[in-house]
């Protein structure tokens, strides 16, 4: 990685994503606007990504994976839960006694956990479960979630319908 103060005056070698002092990685226009290329189509050709945000396809290679090294993106295949067998997906509001990084640890761990996120509010973590269906979900909250130590109570919100749900806001 190249230091802070050291910057090039060509495009194609200028360091697409420096640390900030509190080590978050601090995007230019370029390496957002490849963002932006990949979330619109995670497939699109890197020499066609070149063309648009006015790179070579080398460079534009090098920061994506530059980006992807640092955790600032990933590129997966999302799916469509009800088209692939799980019929039932809920949020988890769940209320926890003393320290939350176990219970998070512990949720993490878990398949059917697809989201585990520490909040304030009436809230200690949100889960989101993704399941097979109504008896699978009870498990999972009854059995499972309940059982890990310090969690002191659940809330959930089982989704009905799901009428928005997008990967786009990188680059806003």
């Amino acid at each position: 990685m190249h230091s802070v103060g050291v910057a090039s005056r060509n495009a194609e070698h200028r360091d697409s994503s420096r640390e900030s002092r509190s080590g978050t990685p601090q995007l230019d226009a370029v390496s957002l606007a490849i963002i932006e290329q990949l979330q619109e189509d995670g497939r699109r050709p890197y020499a066609a990504i070149g063309k648009a945000v006015g790179l070579s396809e080398a460079a534009v290679r090098q920061r994506v994976q530059k980006l992807l090294d640092q955790g600032v993106m990933q590129i997966v295949a999302v799916t469509d839960p009800l088209t692939v067998g799980f019929r039932r997906q809920a949020m988890v509001g769940i209320r926890v006694e003393g320290d939350l990084d176990p219970v998070a640890d512990a949720l993490t761990a878990m398949d059917e956990c697809e989201y585990v996120v520490m909040t304030a509010g009436s809230f200690d973590l949100m889960v989101e479960i993704v399941c097979e269906d109504d008896d699978h979900l009870l498990e999972v909250i009854n059995k499972r979630i309940r059982a890990i130590p310090g969690v002191r109570s659940t809330e959930s919100f089982v989704y009905l319908k799901l009428k928005k749900q997008t990967y786009m806001w990188g680059t806003r």
